[in-house]
């Protein structure tokens, strides 16, 4: 991997310029914060800002604990421990399990939501909502739940939630059928993530466990013929 590379001066490009130049490929880690200021010359905050837009973009994935990783802009085909989990479960079962975990995760955000989480909500939801594809919407959709993980300011959840994640991931890898090019203007699961959205926004910790929960029932309904 080469040490020189050129330095666009707008970080995410500086960011998009290192990995294109590093040679890194799809599924593999990328180099820790603190190697990655250093070598590209800007500030934790900074770098975090720009793997937050290469994020919300698709191009890398964030798993606590584990670190980044390099996407090509889809969902990640889940591997190991939690593909070999996810053989074992039926829809049903998965969206049993996020029920009964995820409600509780949105009334913890409504609880310790920062600021900034709230904004990137509402950039998932607004990016969402302009997705020409069902992959774009996919991308905006599990970085809207992924944030309101981040928002119960708790780790553990959060780790949980990833977890839960992966496992989703190899319920429904390569079984879900569209039967449109992008999601339509009035897709139910829109106005149901603006409710999640608001009421973590109004400190409403009851408001913001309804809502997930009518959410994921209403995906259960939808896509797998449960409740």
């Amino acid at each position: 991997m080469s040490d020189q590379i050129s330095i666009p001066s707008d970080p995410v490009e500086r960011l998009r310029r290192f990995i294109h130049e590093g040679g890194f490929t799809q599924g593999v880690r990328l180099p820790p914060e603190r190697h990655l200021t250093d070598k590209l010359g800007m500030s934790r905050a900074t770098l975090r800002k720009a793997l937050g837009a290469l994020e919300r973009d698709g191009v890398i994935w964030r798993h606590v604990g584990k670190g980044t990783f390099l996407s090509d802009g889809s969902q990640q085909a889940p591997n190991g421990a939690l593909a070999e989990l996810g053989r074992q479960l039926t829809p049903f079962r998965m969206m049993r399990a996020r029920l009964a975990i995820e409600p509780a995760i949105a009334r913890e955000a409504a609880i310790n939501a920062s600021g900034d989480t709230q904004v990137r909500m509402q950039q998932a939801l607004a990016r969402a909502k302009a997705a020409a594809t069902w992959r774009e919407y996919e991308i905006q959709d599990d970085l809207f739940h992924r944030t309101v993980a981040e928002a119960s300011d708790n780790l553990l959840l959060l780790s949980l939630f990833d977890q839960l994640n992966g496992v989703r991931r190899a319920v429904a890898w390569g079984n879900v059928t569209r039967q449109s090019a992008q999601p339509s203007p009035d897709h139910s699961s829109f106005a149901e993530h603006d409710a999640i959205a608001k009421a973590i926004a109004a400190r409403d910790p009851a408001a913001a466990y309804e809502a997930m929960r009518t959410h994921l029932r209403s995906v259960s309904q939808r896509l797998f013929g449960e409740n």
